[in-house]
């Protein structure tokens, strides 16, 4: 079991990056370790802000000090971040064109226990939303590496959601990367797998159950919700019979609505959207909820099989 999350990637990059680029800012909303960020601050206290419990002030310094000239990285829990410094992620960030990467940690159902009010199932909604804001969810630790190291090297504002516990490695070293491009994970005839984040590894643990089954799955690592990947939703979609989207998030506005809204639009075929329930949402930790609601492996094969069942 790999043992290094995706929120100690971004530290490890960012802390490789900050030693020859000193304009690197990150700021915290008393979350450094939460976030695996303490590496960082202490090796670089003058490249780091420490604002505390208030989320609303992180995202408007942030943008201050991006209109100054930084590159700036502000962190904070994906719950509270998407959703009580809203405004200003719409106004400071998005509409104001800031060079500011917007860090959720512990995004969806990672804080397990503590339950709905830690949880961030409509973030993918809420920040696809605005314009401007570019929304990724990376699957494992290489493809968070690669993908930090691409935001360091633009100066648009994007919005990047990490899982708090390590997951199991989709890629390796040698990882294929490019900013915006869907990566595809393994090829199958019957049934396309989309997904993304930390249910990428599931995804492809699935696909392995069902080929013991003699059905060949598709899985599409969509980290780049948005924007999305559209040639390659629409490529996978004119070799499948059916399509099923997988997310840990809310059924509505996420990654199953907009590959929806693609397929129907220029390629209509059925698709299912397996994602969290529109309601309350049990506790416990993440793998126990990802099994209940049929998340895990077992219950993305399932829903597979489901779906070329009853095309």
């Amino acid at each position: 079991m790999n043992q290094i999350t995706n929120r100690q990637a971004i530290n490890d990059t960012l802390v490789k990056a900050a030693k020859e680029d000193k304009d690197i800012v990150v700021v915290c909303s008393d979350s450094r370790g939460s976030a695996s960020l303490g590496p960082f601050a202490n090796e670089f206290p003058k490249q780091f802000v420490e604002m505390g419990i208030a989320e609303q002030n992180l995202v408007t310094v942030s943008a201050g000090l991006a209109a100054a000239g930084k590159k700036v990285f502000a962190a904070s829990p994906a719950c509270f971040l998407s959703t009580r410094s809203y405004e200003q992620a719409k106004v400071d960030v998005a509409y104001s064109e800031t060079n500011v990467t917007l860090i959720g940690i512990s995004g969806g159902v990672s804080y397990g226990a503590l339950g709905m009010t830690h949880y961030s199932c409509q973030d993918i909604a809420a920040m696809a939303a605005l314009p401007g804001m570019r929304v990724y969810l990376p699957s494992d630790r290489f493809q968070t590496e690669k993908l930090m190291e691409a935001l360091l090297q633009d100066n648009k504002p994007a919005y990047v959601r990490v899982s708090r516990s390590a997951t199991e490695d989709v890629y390796d070293e040698n990882i294929k990367f490019e900013l915006n491009k869907a990566s595809l994970v393994c090829e199958g005839d019957d049934v396309a797998i989309i997904t993304c984040g930390e249910l990428v590894p599931y995804a492809k643990e699935a696909a392995k159950l069902l080929k013991e089954e003699g059905i060949h799955a598709t899985v599409l690592d969509m980290y780049c919700i948005k924007p999305l990947d559209q040639e390659a939703v629409l490529s996978v979609s004119k070799k499948v019979k059916c399509i099923l989207t997988v997310e840990e998030h809310s059924p509505f506005g996420g990654l199953g609505s907009m590959v929806s809204q693609l397929i129907s639009a220029k390629h209509p075929m059925k698709v299912v959207n397996l994602a969290l329930p529109d309601g309350h949402i049990i506790g416990g930790s993440n793998k126990e909820i990802f099994s209940y609601y049929g998340l895990d492996a077992k219950g993305i094969a399932d829903s597979a099989k489901r779906t070329l069942t009853n095309q």
